[in-house]
C-alpha cells in the first residue's frame, strides 16, 4: 500500500505538536499552551473525523483509505493511540506544574491551598462566581439534561450514611476564566476553577443531607457534521441556522472522564447518555478541556514565554498610498513576519479613494470583532459597491459568518453565500478602479484568512498585484461566483474545480519529461495536508522517474515515503511557535522555474469540491523571495521532522550546525527591512 491512513497521519501530527509541549527548549509557559492547542486539536478531531469513523461503523464499511481493516478496526486503532498519548499529555502535564512551582508560581487545588490562600479564593468565589452556578440533581425519572460540547461539567456524587447516593451534574461557567491567580510577594499561585468550585461543594449543595461530596470532571464529544435539509422553501441561510441548533444534539463520538470517578457515577453517567465504556469513554485525568490552556496566565514572566516578535514593516508600503505603490509594482508580504495590517490600511484607502469603484471579497473565517468588515461598511457609506462572498460553512464559525452576513447586508453590501454545493476555500480581494478610462484595478492572492488576530500566529504568503493577467482572471473568480457559475476557463489561474488538478498534473508530468530525457527536473511543494489519492500517485511517479520532489507538509501526509528506497522523494514537517499555513509550489520548467502560491491543500476536497484559487508568481523579485522563504525552511533542523511510513516524528538532523527557520526568516525580514530604512 502506497499511502498512510489520514486519521492515523492526522494523530501523527498532532504528537508533534505534544513534542512542542515536551520540548525543555521551548519557554515553560509557552509549552502548557501547546498543550492547549494539543487538546484544541483533539477535539475538533473526534468532532469531525472520528465522528466520520463511527458513521462508516453503522454503515458497515470493510475497505478504508490507507488501511489494511475495517472502519471498526481503524476505531480502535485510533482509541489506542490516543490512550498513549493521553498518558504522554498527563505525565507532561505534571512535570510542568512541578516546573513551574520550581521558578516561584504554584499549583494548588482544594486540598493543598492553604488557610490564607483559601479564604482569598472563597473571597472570589462569593463574588465573582457563586451566582453563575446552577446545579441539576440528576433523576432517572427526569429527562437527562442536554450536555454541551464545549462545555466542562463536574459530576456530583452525594453521600448521606443510611440513605441511597444521589448524584448531580454542575456546569463550570462558560466565558470565565479557567485560572485564578493569587499574588503573595514575589511568589504566584493558581488555582482552576473546578477546583475553586470544590472548595465550595458544600456550600452549593448546603440544602441536601451529606456526609461526603466529592466531583468529577468529565468532557462530551458530539458529531459536528452539518446536516442540511432539501427544503426548497428555506434560504441557504435559513438551512445553516436549522442545521447549527440540530449539530448541538448531534450524537455522541466521545466522553473523556476523570480516571479516579467511582465506578457507579460513572455507569450512571453512560446509561444516560446511552454510551459504552469500552468504545466511547475514555480514562483521562482529573481536569479536561485542556483548550482553555491557550490562555494560560503569563504571571507577568517574560523569562518563560516566547521573545516578542513584533511584524515588520514592508519597505514599499509602509509609507502609505498603497493603491497607488502596488499599481506601480506587485508587492508580497509574508505573515506574521510582516504587518496585516497593510490589508486593512489597503481596504481603508479603496474605502474613500475617488477612482474605486467596487470592492469584492471572498470571506472564510474572521477575527471576532473584524477591522475587515469594519473596512467595507465604511466603503458601503463611501457609495462603492461592495460584494461579499460568504462561506456560511466554515466549520466551527457558522454562525459567526451568518451574523457578519446579515450585518452586511443591513448596510447594503451584495452578500452572496458561496457556489451551489461548493465551499469558497479561496482568499481573493478585488479592487476596481479607474481613472480617465485606464483599468487601475488590484487583486489580493493570499493563502491564509482574512483575519486579524490569525495572521498574528498563522504563517501566510499575499500577492498583492496591479499584473493584468492576474487581476482580470481574479475579477473572473468573482464574476463566476455572482452568476452562480456560469462556465468560463483560466489561463494563468488555477482555479478549482474547474482546472486546478489538470493544471497541476500537467506541471508534474512536464517534469516527469525532463527527467526521462536526462534533464535537471525538480519540484518543491509547501502546504497544511496531502491525502488526494491521484496526487500521490502522481508525486511518487515523478520520484520514480527521476524528478527531485522536495515537500513540506506541516499536517496530515498520506503519502509514504523510504529514503533509501527513493531518494527523490523527501518530505518534512515543521511545527514551531507559528502554524505554519502557508502555501506554494515551484516547478523546475527546464531552468525556467514556475511559481505559484494560493488556498488549496492536495486534498480531494479542495481540488474537486471547493473555489480554490492558485496565482502565478511573474515579478521575478518575488518568485526570489518565495525560494529563500523555502530553501530557510528546507535547511531547517531544531523543529523540523522527517515525515516517514511508521510516522515516528523523529526530528532532522543534517551535516553542520543547528537551523531554526522560523527564528531566522524573523532575522532575515528584520535585516532587509533596517536594510531599506537604513
Amino acid at each position: 500500500m502506497k499511502t498512510i491512513n489520514r486519521e492515523l497521519s492526522w494523530l501523527s501530527f498532532n504528537a508533534r505538536v505534544l513534542q512542542e509541549a515536551l520540548d525543555e527548549k521551548v519557554p515553560l509557559i509557552e509549552r502548557l499552551r501547546f498543550l492547549g492547542i494539543y487538546s484544541n486539536n483533539l477535539d475538533e478531531f473526534f468532532r469531525v473525523r472520528v465522528a466520520g469513523v463511527r458513521r462508516m461503523i453503522n454503515l458497515k464499511q470493510k475497505k478504508v483509505f490507507g488501511y489494511d481493516g475495517t472502519a471498526e478496526e481503524l476505531y480502535k486503532d485510533i482509541r489506542k493511540t490516543v490512550l498513549n498519548q493521553q498518558e504522554l499529555f498527563e505525565a507532561c502535564y505534571t512535570t510542568l506544574t512541578q516546573k513551574l512551582s520550581e521558578v516561584g508560581i504554584h499549583f494548588v487545588d482544594e486540598n493543598s491551598i492553604t488557610p490564607e490562600l483559601k479564604g482569598r479564593a472563597s473571597l472570589y468565589f462569593k463574588e465573582a462566581f457563586k451566582h453563575l452556578l446552577f446545579p441539576v440533581i440528576l433523576d432517572k425519572k427526569a429527562p437527562f439534561p442536554d450536555l454541551r460540547d464545549d462545555a466542562i461539567y463536574l459530576a456530583i456524587k452525594i453521600q448521606k450514611k443510611g440513605l441511597a447516593n444521589r448524584y448531580a451534574l454542575l456546569q463550570i461557567p462558560p466565558g470565565k476564566a479557567r485560572f485564578h491567580v493569587i499574588t503573595e510577594g514575589s511568589e504566584s499561585y493558581f488555582i482552576l476553577a473546578d477546583d475553586i468550585i470544590r472548595l465550595h461543594l458544600q456550600d452549593i449543595f448546603s440544602t441536601l443531607p451529606a456526609d461526603k461530596i466529592s466531583a468529577y470532571t468529565f468532557k462530551f464529544t458530539r458529531d459536528a457534521e452539518l446536516d442540511l435539509d432539501d427544503d426548497v422553501s428555506q434560504s441557504f441561510s435559513e438551512k445553516i441556522e436549522k442545521s447549527l441548533k440540530r449539530r448541538k444534539k448531534g450524537d455522541p463520538v466521545r466522553f473523556v472522564f476523570d480516571e479516579s470517578m467511582p465506578d457507579d457515577l460513572l455507569q450512571y453517567l453512560l446509561n444516560c447518555l446511552h454510551l459504552k465504556k469500552t468504545t466511547n469513554a475514555i480514562p483521562g485525568g482529573r481536569y479536561h478541556n485542556f483548550k482553555d490552556f491557550l490562555q494560560f496566565p503569563d504571571f507577568n514572566r517574560k523569562d518563560l514565554l516566547f521573545a516578542p516578535q513584533p511584524p515588520h514593516a514592508h519597505p514599499k508600503l509602509d509609507a502609505g498610498q498603497l493603491l497607488a505603490r502596488i499599481t506601480e509594482k506587485d508587492c508580497f508580504l509574508h505573515f506574521p513576519y510582516q504587518k496585516f495590517d497593510y490589508v486593512i490600511d489597503l481596504l481603508r484607502e479603496a474605502a474613500i479613494d475617488p477612482l474605486v469603484t467596487e470592492i469584492k471579497i471572498n470571506v472564510y473565517r474572521l477575527a471576532p470583532d473584524s477591522q475587515i468588515m469594519r473596512a467595507l461598511i465604511a466603503a458601503i457609506y463611501n457609495r462603492k459597491q461592495v460584494v461579499v462572498v460568504m462561506e456560511l460553512q466554515a466549520r466551527f464559525d457558522e454562525e459567526h459568518n451568518l451574523q457578519w452576513a446579515n450585518e452586511l447586508k443591513e448596510h447594503g453590501a451584495k452578500v452572496i453565500y458561496g457556489a451551489p454545493n461548493l465551499k469558497v476555500h479561496s482568499k481573493l480581494l478585488f479592487i476596481k478602479r479607474v481613472s480617465k478610462g485606464a483599468d487601475l484595478s488590484i487583486a489580493y492572492i493570499g493563502t491564509g484568512n482574512f483575519n486579524e488576530r490569525t495572521s498574528k500566529i498563522y504563517t501566510d504568503f499575499a500577492l498583492l498585484s496591479a499584473e493584468k493577467r492576474i487581476v482580470a482572471e481574479v475579477s473572473k473568480v468573482f464574476k463566476l461566483l455572482e452568476n452562480n457559475m456560469e462556465r468560463v476557463t483560466f489561463r494563468h489561474l488555477l482555479v478549482s474545480p474547474i482546472n486546478y488538478r489538470r493544471k497541476l498534473i500537467q506541471l508534474i508530468d512536464r517534469e516527469i519529461t525532463l527527467a526521462k530525457d536526462g534533464k535537471d527536473a525538480w519540484i518543491k511543494i509547501k502546504l497544511n495536508n496531502l491525502t488526494d489519492r491521484q496526487m500521490i500517485e502522481k508525486i511518487i511517479d515523478a520520484s520514480t522517474a527521476g524528478v527531485r520532489v522536495e515537500m513540506i507538509v506541516r499536517g496530515i501526509c498520506c503519502l509514504k515515503t523510504n529514503l533509501k528506497k527513493n531518494p527523490n522523494l523527501t518530505v518534512i514537517s515543521i511545527v514551531d511557535r507559528y502554524l505554519e499555513h502557508a502555501r506554494c509550489m515551484v516547478f523546475g520548467n527546464g531552468g525556467e522555474p514556475l511559481y505559484y502560491i494560493g488556498s488549496a491543500d492536495l486534498m480531494e476536497r479542495n481540488l474537486d469540491h471547493r473555489i480554490e484559487v492558485a496565482s502565478p508568481i511573474f515579478d521575478p523579485a518575488i518568485q526570489e523571495e518565495i525560494s529563500s522563504i523555502f530553501d530557510y525552511q528546507w535547511r531547517g533542523t531544531v523543529k523540523s521532522r522527517w515525515i516517514s511510513s511508521d510516522m515516528s516524528n523523529e526530528y532532522r538532523r543534517t551535516e553542520g550546525p543547528p537551523f531554526h527557520a522560523q527564528k531566522n526568516l524573523y532575522l532575515k525580514y528584520a535585516f532587509s527591512t533596517n536594510k531599506i530604512e537604513g
